[in-house]
């Protein structure tokens, strides 16, 4: 399998698809005014304690307070949490973590409990706990590398100066590569352990790589074949940072000077569009319906022109396979998070129903963040949660629509209308006016002038005065006033 990575830099934002075998399966999109801060370390100051949600908000300096836990403040093992008020009160100033960049009307998520990654390694502070990725299987592999660790720790003194978790792309690393990591976090946490001191909150102490060296970072495996970066000022930061902490990856790295931009050579951008949409058409005929809301994220399957060949029965089971793996597929291109159900066309056969939900955890594991399918409900949906951490692909690229206010959906010229007469009722029983000039939409102030003329004259002469009507170009379709004369 074939795998790039494909960077595309402008001064405006960076942008980042992860391809297999010519397909989009990832894409990141990062503006400087809207820098996700997921990783960014504060010194914040606790502005309120709300001891009935064992919680308490934090100033970070930014718009919104951000939101923490008692369970994230806590140094108690299991599940005895201490009471928030015996853990911060207002005005004290606090080291904290964020977890999950704001979302839509939600403010940052915090920690108190911190962690620093690095190409191979987590560095945690306050742990002393040398912990490995659960996608490193190998139990032979597990050991090697947490007995490398054990031993660093001790070769450079800090055995009691925090812990490590051993990242997924450890695996096959050698001693030296691995002291180079914990040399690197250890002087990092040393400076900023320095700036904590003197910083006056609420302040930042510590920034996360660039979307460009996150990806380097966090993305890279070692099926990624090509990393290619259209920018050549980030090529040569990007070699630079690769020389001195990752120099496996040099000979992976090409720079892309070509005419014809780099997503539009690759068919990224024909997909970012497609992402937005609700609807995705599967090959064999069924489509998805994608329906993000606020709790949760639905998807329907559908079988649409697929008849198939033999029997029903086949028919809903071919595309129920094919929208399992398309699925996964969407669910990292659009970055959906939190709880997701899934409505797959209804299965007699109980072997074709574990087929498919096998087909989907399977098809799951080369996802970055973290999944978990809880089973199929009684009706028949499968649930399933994504972790949430970024915000999503149309949250980042989209906002809701001005004229229906988010509900996908706008009021007939029919339903204006009527609304258009009973708002001049009402004005003629409130104000004594000589008549009444209808201000609104084009569509709606034709549908008043013809389908509805009839009505017009009926309310003309209930009330006693005249109806005038002018257009506004700039007013939706559910836009409009009514002026008295």
């Amino acid at each position: 399998m074939s795998e790039e990575i494909l960077i595309n830099i402008t001064p405006m934002e960076s942008r980042v698809a992860v391809v297999e075998n010519g397909v989009l399966q990832e894409v990141y999109v990062e503006r400087p005014q809207r820098r996700g801060i997921v990783g960014n370390i504060y010194k914040g100051k606790v502005v309120r304690v709300l001891p009935g949600m064992q919680a308490a908000f934090v100033d970070i300096g930014l718009d919104r307070a951000a939101f923490i836990h008692a369970a994230e403040i806590s140094t108690r093992e299991g599940n005895a949490v201490e009471s928030i008020s015996a853990l911060v009160h207002e005005g004290q100033s606090l080291i904290v973590q964020v977890t999950k960049d704001p979302i839509a009307k939600k403010g940052a998520r915090l920690t108190t409990q911190l962690s620093i990654p690095s190409r191979y390694l987590v560095y945690m502070p306050g742990s002393s706990h040398v912990g490995i990725s659960l996608k490193i299987e190998e139990e032979r592999e597990r050991e090697r590398l947490k007995q490398i660790v054990v031993e660093c720790m001790r070769a450079e003194g800090i055995e009691n100066a925090g812990g490590f978790i051993l990242r997924t792309a450890a695996e096959g690393a050698r001693r030296e590569e691995i002291l180079i990591d914990i040399r690197y976090l250890r002087r990092l946490w040393e400076q900023m352990a320095e700036q904590m001191k003197t910083a006056v909150a609420p302040s930042v102490i510590y920034q996360d790589l660039t979307l460009a060296l996150r990806t380097l970072r966090d993305l890279v495996t070692p099926r990624i074949e090509k990393i290619r970066i259209d920018s050549r000022e980030t090529f040569q930061r990007v070699n630079q940072f690769v020389a001195e902490l990752m120099p496996e990856l040099a000979d992976r790295l090409e720079h892309y000077p070509g005419e014809r931009p780099i997503f539009d050579l690759y068919g990224v951008e024909g997909e970012i569009q497609k992402a937005l949409e609700r609807k995705v058409v599967l090959k064999s005929g069924g489509y998805l319906i994608i329906d993000p809301a606020e709790a949760m994220t639905t998807i329907d399957v559908n079988t649409g022109a697929f008849v198939g060949h033999r029997t029903l029965e086949e028919t809903i089971f071919k595309t129920n396979l094919e929208a399992a793996m398309t699925i996964a597929r969407q669910l990292r291109l659009r970055n959906i998070g939190g709880i997701i159900i899934i409505d797959f066309i209804d299965m007699e056969d109980e072997e074709h129903r574990r087929q498919v939900l096998r087909t989907l955890e399977k098809q799951l594991e080369r996802d970055h963040a973290k999944t978990n399918i809880i089973g199929i409900t009684e009706l028949g949906l499968v649930q399933m949660t994504r972790k949430r951490t970024r915000e999503s692909l149309e949250q980042v690229l989209c906002e809701p629509c001005a004229s229906c206010q988010g509900r996908g959906k706008l009021k007939t010229p029919e339903t204006v209308c009527y609304e258009i007469f009973r708002e001049i009722l009402r004005e003629a029983r409130a104000y004594q006016a000589e008549g009444y000039r209808v201000l609104a939409n084009q569509k709606v102030i034709d549908r008043l002038l013809d389908e509805e003329s009839g009505n017009v004259a009926d309310l003309e002469s209930f009330i006693g005065r005249s109806i005038r009507f002018q257009v506004e170009i700039n007013y939706s379709q559910e836009q409009y006033d009514v002026v008295l004369l």
